[in-house]
């Protein structure tokens, strides 16, 4: 997909998730992470309503778990990371600006990791769908949001480079890897004034939303600078 640069600008869970042993469970310590984020920027009641609904300690590894809520990006093992919470409250908080009726809205999460996004953003969309190209991630993102129970959630695995065409067109996608040019086949799945929220760049990354202007050219909005794995093709496993 050909792009133009422009100038930077500035659904309830169903189910708990069992509680950690360091009492990482509590509304005051996942609260303490929020409002980093809000002083961060985000400014969303339902994003940040959100981040508070999702316990982020039972995604990452138990040696890991009293990280669980600082403001940071966490191994998660096969090269990758669960995100910074304040990075993921922003493409949901960007998503959520660019669609009309969220509640009716289908999104496809590119990059599933360890499951923690795609919970936070099945609290904000009618229908998720994330796709994962590594297996082992794959498996233990369904571990992890099984005890969630999140009807409006579904997980693929499969090669994300490609996007979902089965399950297409969607609302926006939202990618957690970084290519310098948005794939094509994204930009083909969504509907019309869809928006793709992503990473773009090579050495220098900026988190961007991408979207076609009134001339129909593919534009991309770079809102700050970040740093994300490399968007690879193909599965592993």
């Amino acid at each position: 997909m050909k792009l133009r640069h422009a100038r930077p600008a500035a659904g309830p869970l169903r189910g708990a998730a069992p509680a950690g042993n360091l009492g990482l469970n509590s509304d005051r310590v996942r609260g303490r992470m929020v409002e980093r984020v809000r002083a961060l920027g985000v400014r969303s009641p339902r994003v940040l309503a959100a981040l508070t609904a999702v316990p982020r300690h039972t995604f990452v590894d138990a040696a890991l778990a009293s990280r669980a809520y600082d403001d940071c990006s966490l191994p998660i093992g096969h090269g990758q990371t669960i995100s910074q919470p304040y990075i993921v409250a922003r493409s949901a908080e960007l998503a959520l600006e660019a669609i009309a009726d969220p509640r009716a809205a289908r999104v496809l999460e590119i990059g599933t990791g360890c499951g923690y996004a795609a919970a936070v953003f099945a609290q904000l969309f009618g229908s998720v769908y994330s796709i994962e190209r590594v297996r082992a991630l794959h498996e233990r993102a369904r571990d992890n949001l099984r005890p969630l129970r999140l009807a409006n959630l579904r997980l693929v695995f499969g090669d994300g480079a490609a996007g979902l065409p089965a399950e297409a067109p969607f609302d926006a996608i939202i990618a957690a890897a970084a290519g310098e040019e948005i794939p094509v086949a994204w930009g083909e799945q969504l509907v019309g004034g869809g928006v793709v929220v992503a990473p773009v760049g090579a050495e220098r990354q900026a988190l961007s939303v991408v979207a076609r202007d009134a001339r129909g050219k593919w534009v991309v909005h770079a809102v700050e600078p970040v740093r994300f794995v490399p968007l690879l093709g193909g599965v592993v496993g």
